[in-house]
């Protein structure tokens, strides 16, 4: 059993996390100031620590440091209440796994922790996930992956957030001559800006203010095998214009260093934005964007394969019926026939979630409708044409955004659904606009 120290001195939110994680099988202690968390520590069975920046005795940027300077290998994810501010890029910058931004969403929690204690679980969730999907569209992506997998050219991968892109490029990777060497994930949309050049290309000691050892970029960690970026669109000017200059050199230079280096990776892109609109609104360079979509497929959303729902949902059923202990046997005719009408705007990743949480809450072998949580008027089409997916003009983005937040009563991440993006970037895209 994994075990988390949770650093947070707001007691009702580090319960409310203990909460989340012992459901799913993590062993977690508290601490709420800098000098318990180090006695914690310091035990020899942490395996991963969750830390406010502020906290009443010392902060987390202070923990994070003595963590690196002990040499100790543990994985610190800092929570932050503005997702931008120095202290989460600080601590990105030495060597923090990631960052979530309060208040924390029990989805992305979990889907982070999964990624970095468990990534080979994921993996195999992945592969087994496909096996279930029968509908023409999902095969179809599935065989124009395989098809291109054993030649070493840049594919971008189109669809809605939740769509499964990630899976999509893992059989890429799985069926190219890189299979046995890394396979790097990035979500751009997440990458703070001031932080962008360090993270893909990496720093030496002493590039900027914190440096105080060398850090590895994500082409440096991809080495040999595949990097996958996804949300593409969402990367800054300068960044894009470094990217291309790897595409047509092969070659990348670290924050603060003068010698080249040999890129040797092979990019799978994906985004959930219309990128030649993208091209053509002089937000993402024309060039780039043909170096990248050597080879593109289109993900289909889940509302557009209904034949997939229920071996998906039956999927889920039995892997969280295992995981958390409970004894469900399937889905009432009414929860069943709600499945397949409802639009389902997150996706695959939305069913995956409302299936976990129904199989956690029923009090009977058959799930039912109250368990699904589902409003029974979501069932209407999930992007009203008055709510524009952002990728248009600031003006009309902006509106968009408070419309989409107004529908959700204020609610990001149910907004983001809506909007089609990721939560980072909505949250990018509200301080933009002054809309925090």
């Amino acid at each position: 059993m994994k075990k988390i120290l949770i650093v947070e001195d707001n007691t009702a939110l580090a319960y409310m996390i203990q909460k989340w994680l012992s459901r799913e099988g993590y062993d977690t202690e508290i601490v709420s100031g800098e000098p318990s968390a180090r006695k914690q520590v310091r035990k020899g069975d942490i395996d991963l620590i969750l830390s406010d920046v502020r906290l009443p005795e010392g902060d987390g940027i202070s923990l994070l440091e003595w963590i690196q300077k002990e040499k100790m290998d543990v994985p610190f994810i800092v929570m932050t209440g503005y997702a931008s501010v120095p202290g989460a890029v600080k601590a990105i910058k030495l060597g923090a796994k990631d960052y979530l931004a309060k208040p924390v969403q029990m989805e992305e929690l979990l889907d982070l922790l999964q990624e970095i204690l468990q990534p080979s679980s994921s993996v195999r969730l992945e592969k087994k996930m496909l096996h279930e999907r029968i509908s023409p569209k999902a095969v179809e992506a599935e065989r124009l992956a395989g098809k291109v997998a054993p030649f070493d050219i840049p594919v971008m991968i189109c669809g809605a957030n939740g769509t499964g892109k990630e899976s999509i490029a893992r059989i890429i990777h799985e069926g190219s001559y890189r299979r046995d060497k890394p396979f790097v994930a990035v979500n751009c949309g997440a990458v703070p800006k001031e932080l962008a050049s360090s993270l893909f290309f990496g720093h030496r000691k002493g590039a900027f203010t914190g440096a105080d050892s060398d850090r590895e970029g994500y082409f440096t960690m991809a080495k040999g095998g595949t990097l996958f970026l996804d949300e593409i669109g969402t990367v800054p000017a300068e960044i894009q214009t470094m990217l291309l200059r790897v595409l047509q050199e092969n070659i990348y230079v670290p924050v603060g260093s003068n010698r080249e280096l040999q890129a040797d990776v092979r990019i799978v892109a994906a985004t959930n934005e219309d990128m030649e609109r993208a091209v053509r609104n002089g937000t993402f360079r024309e060039d780039l964007f043909h170096r990248l979509a050597g080879f593109e497929i289109r993900q289909p959303l889940l509302s557009e394969c209904p034949e997939d729902i229920i071996p998906l949902a039956e999927f889920f059923r039995e892997k969280y019926s295992g995981e958390l202990r409970q004894a469900t046997t399937g889905f009432t005719p009414d929860a069943r026939k709600l499945l397949l009408t409802y639009s389902w705007p997150g996706n695959v990743r939305e069913l995956q979630n409302r299936i976990r949480r129904a199989v956690l809450l029923a009090e009977q072998p058959l799930i039912g409708i109250k368990d699904l949580n589902i409003e029974i008027q979501s069932g209407t089409p999930a992007v009203p044409s008055v709510i524009r997916p952002l990728r248009n003009s600031d003006d009309v983005e902006r509106q968009s955004i408070i419309d989409a937040l107004k529908k959700c009563g204020g609610h990001r991440k149910k907004a983001a659904e809506l909007l089609n993006v990721n939560p980072a970037t909505l949250y990018r895209k509200m301080k933009k606009y002054g809309l925090r």
